[in-house]
């Protein structure tokens, strides 16, 4: 089966891992002490995904959960399922990165970065079929950023085969944590560029969006917050973790999403999202989920998907519904549409069905796009980073762990080029390739007038 081991690092990416722990323990069934008490043998069939069995039948959730500073850890130990996580998997130091990527990645990080490695080849050693990596962190503190990139740095040389796809939780245009924000978080990306097979990104913005505008949650906490993104999170792997219609693995999805190498940023989506008031007036259909997935004010980044189009998407239906009904809502709706989506890519929303419900629901789906909209993130923060770097405003903090210059040039044009690649292939045409074509004919026409033919040798 296709193990996935999940890495969790920083004070977010560890408070989303717990939420998304919560959810996927109810998903198949399991207790507080790691035994199943669910009633359908479909719920544990395949919980291997993301469960290690041990003896006497309990099931230990496979993670390694990685922080700076004791705090965050030692609340998910005490908490209600505290007693599930392998002590081992918890790795922390006392110091805390301060909020500063060059300490993540170079000093304090760097101490810890054997016995993560050690514990992560453990896990991986222990699998029959092992399928990949799935990472929770933020890009705007120190822990999730710096030390983030650099495990991921570090496992892309390892396992260079296995499949990395990374939950990042991107700065927010109005709220911001960080005055460094910008430098830890372009250092960031130009890692996810390199060593990343699919980025989904958030933000704490638009999750707050949904919850006021969507939801009615009048003031919303962290908790309303992450219990959105553990749904995303267990609706990619649905098909994974149950047995459906339509199957769509973490590889399969890749191979579909990403059309090009460095293209793997996500824009991703859920549905029904309704107010607790409302619920009972609601009645859920195929043409409702599919309405709601595309829905600008749906999607877990602060972006308008309106203002891009869409390289690629993928569905993911769970319930019971008809595969043809979904097929016919989703080609109805990109013919509808069709000036959201490039026209180069011919058929370019992958569906997948899965036969379980999440808990408590009849149906819901699970949207990802790749939409050229996304640069608009990258702009923001691209923006905001040449504003403080043209002053070289903090730039001491970095430099005195270690930091060259150089880096943080780099890696401001390694997202600018990545903005400039967006731009192009959401303006690109058929017509135009056809065009470039045509002129290689005539270069060979040319070439082929001034004897440049082979010879016939007559056979």
């Amino acid at each position: 089966m296709s193990e996935i081991l999940t890495l969790q690092l920083g004070q977010c990416g560890n408070q989303i891992g717990a939420a998304f722990w919560e959810n996927i323990i109810q998903e198949h069934g399991i207790d507080e002490n790691g035994e199943y008490k669910g009633s359908d043998p479909q719920q544990i069939e395949r919980a291997n995904v993301y469960f290690t069995e041990v003896q006497n039948k309990r099931y230990v959730p496979r993670l390694v959960a990685i922080d700076l500073e004791p705090g965050v850890l030692n609340s998910i130990k005490t908490g209600r399922y505290g007693t599930l996580f392998r002590p081992d998997s918890m790795i922390n130091a006392a110091s805390g990165a301060g909020n500063n990527w060059a300490k993540g990645f170079y000093t304090e990080g760097a101490e810890l970065l054997d016995t993560v490695l050690d514990t992560i080849r453990h896990d991986v050693e222990a699998c029959d079929s092992f399928s990949g990596f799935q990472m929770c962190h933020s890009i705007a503190g120190g822990t999730g950023s710096g030390l983030g990139s650099l495990v991921l740095q570090k496992v892309r040389e390892e396992y260079p085969d296995r499949m990395m796809s990374t939950f990042t939780v991107m700065p927010s245009q109005d709220t911001s944590d960080a005055v460094v924000e910008p430098y830890n978080s372009v250092l960031s990306i130009h890692h996810l560029i390199e060593n990343s097979d699919m980025t989904f990104c958030l933000d704490n913005q638009a999750l707050n969006n949904i919850c006021i505008d969507v939801l009615k949650i009048k003031s919303p906490a962290h908790s309303d917050l992450n219990s959105l993104v553990s749904k995303v999170m267990s609706g990619v792997t649905t098909s994974l973790r149950f047995p459906g219609q339509l199957n769509a693995d973490m590889r399969k999805l890749a191979v579909n999403m990403v059309p090009f190498p460095r293209l793997h940023f996500m824009m991703s989506g859920i549905a029904p999202l309704t107010a607790l008031q409302t619920r009972s007036y609601r009645h859920v259909t195929v043409p409702d989920l599919c309405q709601q997935m595309y829905q600008a004010q749906n999607m877990l980044v602060d972006t308008d998907p309106r203002h891009g189009r869409y390289l690629t998407c993928a569905t993911m239906f769970r319930g019971k519904v008809s595969v043809k009904e979904c097929e016919d809502t989703i080609y109805n709706y990109t013919e509808k549409h069709s000036a959201e989506f490039v026209e180069w890519i011919p058929s370019s929303t992958q569906i997948a069905v899965c036969d379980v419900p999440p808990a408590g629901m009849d149906m819901a789906a699970t949207f990802i796009g790749n939409s050229t909209a996304i640069q608009e993130v990258f702009a923001r923060i691209g923006e905001q980073f040449s504003k403080l770097f043209r002053r070289k405003a903090f730039l001491h903090w970095y430099t005195d762990e270690g930091m060259d210059e150089m880096e943080f040039t780099e890696a401001e044009s390694n997202v600018n080029d990545l903005i400039n690649e967006y731009k192009q292939y959401q303006d690109a045409t058929v017509d135009d390739e056809m065009a470039y074509e045509g002129e290689e004919g005539a270069y060979a026409e040319e070439e082929y007038a001034e004897g440049d033919v082979p010879a016939d040798d007559g056979y």
